[in-house]
């Protein structure tokens, strides 16, 4: 079985998150494997961090690679990632469903497309109102 080097990755930057969930380590934990999960990808593991005075960081590690979220609460930011290789795994539903969770009223995401030489990039930004 030859294996490939094809991969997707998607890099999102939010504004406008509530602090609290944010600073809140846990739910970010529950709600990156949820989203995980989602994109069809098998989580091997999970490392998580809440900083002092405030701010997560969360690492899945997936069969597939990878989904962070780095946060700064008192910025209202995010920094969000997933990168997947191969086909079958789609890294757009895992950053979907945290965009869901967080709820960010403004969204900056890269595409770019991993193994084939040439970056190709995507930059679509996304203004969203707050519900």
């Amino acid at each position: 079985m030859e294996y490939s080097t094809f991969g997707r990755h998607v890099a999102v930057d939010t504004w406008g998150v509530d602090f609290t969930a944010l600073n809140d380590e846990k739910w970010l934990k529950r709600e990156m494997i949820k989203a995980a999960e989602c994109s069809g990808a098998t989580v091997l593991s999970v490392q998580s961090k809440q900083f002092e005075p405030q701010g997560a960081t969360v690492l899945v590690l997936l069969s597939e690679s990878h989904i962070s979220i780095h946060t700064y609460p008192e910025k209202g930011f995010a920094a969000l990632d997933c990168y997947t290789c191969g086909d079958t795994v789609n890294p757009q539903d895992a950053i979907d469903h945290m965009i869901m969770a967080l709820k960010p009223t403004k969204v900056h995401a890269k595409k770019l497309i991993r193994g084939i030489g040439e970056m190709q990039v995507e930059t679509p930004n996304m203004e969203l109102e707050k519900v």
